[in-house]
C-alpha cells in the first residue's frame, strides 16, 4: 500500500492549482536559459554559415512560439502535467493497475512519452494532412536555435493531445511528465542549434541524446535525408527502427536546408507561417520534395 501512496498524489484540486503555475514557470525558465546558452554558442562557434540570418527570421520564429504557448494555455490549460495529476488522483492507467514503484513508473513513462513523440514525428511526415502542418517547421531557410521553437500551433495542439492520451492510458507520474516536458523543450532547442563541437564529443553524445549534427540531417532538402533522424530526445528509436542517418551526403556545410518550395523571403513572415498549411504551393504531399543530393528530382 505504501508504494501506491507514494505514487498517488491525491485528487484534491488545490494541489493542481499550486503545481500547474509552478510547472509553467519552471518550463519557461529552463527553455529560456537553454535558448540563451545555445544562441551564444552559435555566435562563438557556428557550425555552418547562415543563408538568411537571424534578423529576418527570429522575430517570426519567436512570434510563432508565443502563439503556440497561448494556444496551449487557452485550449488545453492543464496540459500533460495536469492530465498526469488527474490520472494520479483517480488511479487511472496501466502503471497504477500494476502498482509500480514511482521510480520504475517514472522511467517507463519517460521512455513511453519519448517513443510516442518519435512515432508522432514519423506520422507527421507520412500522412499528407499532418505533413501540411509539420512542413512549416521544415520550411525554415536556416536551422538554428530559433527553429527549435518554430512549430505550427495546430501541430503543437495535436502533439499535446497525444501526450495527454499516453499519460492517462499509462498513468505516468506527474514528476515524470514534468521532467519529460522540460527535457523535450531543452533538447529541441539544443539539437536545432547551429553549433560546432568536436567530432569525438558528438559521437559520445549521440549515444544518449540527439545532437545538432544528427538532427540537422533531418532538415536537409533531400527527401531521404528529411525522412530520417526523427528523434528529439533519445537517439535510440532511429537506430532501432532503421531511420538513422549519420550525416548528410554533401556534408553539413554544403547541405541545403529547407524545402524546394516556400523559399521566398516573404514566406518567413509570421502571417505566412500561420497560413502555410492552408496553401498548396506545390508541396501538398510528403514525398513531393527533392530526391537527390543535388536537388534534382
Amino acid at each position: 500500500m505504501r508504494r501506491a501512496a507514494l505514487y498517488k498524489v491525491g485528487a484534491a484540486k488545490p494541489v493542481s492549482a499550486m503545481i500547474l503555475p509552478l510547472e509553467l514557470l519552471a518550463r519557461i525558465a529552463a527553455a529560456a536559459l537553454v535558448f540563451a546558452l545555445i544562441a551564444l554558442w552559435e555566435v562563438l562557434a557556428p557550425r555552418r554559415p547562415w543563408s538568411v540570418g537571424r534578423r529576418s527570421r527570429w522575430p517570426h520564429n519567436l512570434g510563432i512560439a508565443i502563439v503556440d504557448a497561448l494556444a496551449v494555455r487557452l485550449l488545453l490549460p492543464a496540459a500533460a502535467v495536469g492530465a498526469a495529476l488527474l490520472a494520479a488522483g483517480n488511479g487511472w492507467g496501466l502503471f497504477h493497475l500494476l502498482n509500480l514503484r514511482l521510480s520504475l513508473a517514472s522511467l517507463l513513462g519517460f521512455l513511453a512519452l519519448d517513443l510516442a513523440i518519435y512515432a508522432q514525428h514519423v506520422a507527421f511526415h507520412k500522412v499528407p494532412l499532418l505533413w501540411r502542418l509539420h512542413r512549416m517547421h521544415h520550411a525554415d531557410l536556416d536551422i538554428d536555435v530559433s527553429t527549435g521553437v518554430r512549430f505550427h500551433p495546430f501541430e503543437i495542439l495535436i502533439s499535446m493531445l497525444i501526450k495527454i492520451a499516453v499519460v492517462i492510458a499509462l498513468g505516468i507520474p506527474p514528476v515524470a511528465v514534468f521532467v519529460f516536458e522540460v527535457v523535450l523543450n531543452a533538447t529541441s532547442i539544443f539539437n536545432h542549434g547551429n553549433v560546432s563541437m568536436p567530432s569525438w564529443l558528438d559521437r559520445a553524445l549521440r549515444l544518449i541524446v540527439v545532437t545538432p549534427d544528427m538532427h540537422r540531417v533531418h532538415h536537409s532538402v533531400v527527401a531521404r535525408e528529411t525522412d530520417s533522424n526523427f528523434g528529439f530526445n533519445l537517439p535510440w528509436w532511429d537506430r532501432l527502427f532503421g531511420t538513422y542517418r549519420s550525416k548528410p551526403e554533401t556534408g553539413h556545410k554544403d547541405m541545403t536546408i529547407g524545402l524546394p518550395t516556400f523559399r521566398e523571403p516573404g514566406e518567413l513572415r509570421l502571417d505566412r507561417l500561420l497560413t502555410q498549411p492552408f496553401r498548396g504551393d506545390g508541396a501538398d504531399q510528403p514525398r513531393r520534395r527533392w530526391h537527390s543530393s543535388d536537388g534534382k528530382t
